[in-house]
């Protein structure tokens, strides 16, 4: 009981850390967010707490023996398993892999949180805030720059319907030229599903693009799904 001031402040500045990285996350409805993160580094911390404390361990060495303790092979453990909880929150859709900087910042959050369990104060703050300053200040700035979102489509149209077919490729022509095709489904025999990776230059060509699709009479269905990771 008398060490726990002591892993007081640690514990206390893993959670603060997992926080404001979860927070980020929260904010852009991923998958892994507030919670996730802050049991990731306080998870992380204590981990390495108990590992640095293993001389207050509860066991009795055999009498000529000598316990040496390595605290790193604790973190290695730790940054090993929580690749599984990383791997979690990538996904594929289409051509697109999603959710690679959730899982970064989930990796990332466990090492803060083994550099505050370690007492590491300084380098432990230092990552929180490049941390945050990447999600956040990077983000904006690549807002900013003048760039095409890339959109996964899928198209749905009723078989046999070459004309649809002809119709829907001449839309998605309209928006991008060197677009990509994917997959080439056949769907309960009477539906043909295709797949594609688009170029838009904003929004308002997406907004385009969903109208003119809705206009061609044999699409029954379709999904215009924007890469944002």
């Amino acid at each position: 009981m008398t060490d726990l001031p002591g892993f007081a402040l640690p514990l206390l500045a893993a959670v603060l850390a997992g926080g404001l990285i979860g927070f980020e996350r929260e904010w852009r409805g991923r998958a892994a967010g507030f919670r996730t993160h802050i049991l990731v580094c306080l998870a992380s911390a204590l981990l390495m707490e108990a590992a640095v404390s293993q001389g207050a361990w509860r066991f009795l060495p055999m009498a000529g023996t000598e316990i040496v303790s390595d605290p790193a092979r604790m973190a290695h453990g730790v940054l090993t398993g929580i690749g599984f909880l990383c791997a979690g929150v990538i996904f594929r859709s289409g051509f697109s892999i999603h959710g690679l900087t959730t899982a970064a910042s989930l990796w990332i959050t466990a090492a803060l949180g083994l550099l505050f369990g370690a007492g590491l104060f300084a380098l432990g703050v230092t990552g929180t805030v490049l941390t945050v300053t990447i999600l956040l200040g990077l983000r904006l700035v690549s807002l900013k720059l003048p760039q095409k979102s890339v959109v996964d489509a899928e198209v749905v149209w009723a078989r046999g319907d070459l004309e649809a077919e002809a119709q829907i490729d001449a839309a998605l022509e309209s928006v991008d030229r060197a677009r990509r095709a994917d997959r080439f489904e056949l769907i309960d025999g009477d539906h043909l599903r295709r797949s594609f990776r688009l170029k838009l230059a904003d929004e308002a060509a997406l907004r385009a693009l969903a109208l003119r699709l809705r206009t061609i009479e044999g699409v029954t269905a379709y999904k215009l799904d924007p890469r944002d990771d």
